[in-house]
């Protein structure tokens, strides 16, 4: 199994944290629900409450790029909820090593 695993890293725009925050919670229980999918979780950083991560585990890079590319809540968060986001600061591809 050639797993994929992700991090991804947004910023609200200032005064729409918590606008963000409800688009972004929107998106994790029919995440969770899609085929291929085994880890979807959101984090808060408790430093900046403006910087939300996405932790992601799917079973292949295709299982994600048909959630990111054809997902409906993935597509309406892109035409709704994006206007939250300032900016995108990282996106990684990892491998686990140890």
């Amino acid at each position: 199994m050639n797993e994929l695993h992700q991090i991804a890293v947004l910023y609200a725009k200032p005064g729409r944290e918590e606008a963000l925050r409800d688009n972004l919670i929107a998106l994790v229980a029919p995440s969770r629900d899609e085929e291929g999918n085994l880890r979807y979780d959101l984090y808060g950083d408790v430093n900046d409450p403006r910087r939300f991560i996405f932790i992601e585990t799917w079973a292949s890079a295709a299982a994600q790029r048909r959630h990111h590319e054809h997902g409906l809540h993935i597509r309406h968060f892109h035409e709704n909820g994006d206007a939250d986001v300032e900016r995108r600061e990282s996106f990684y591809v990892i491998e686990p090593i140890a």
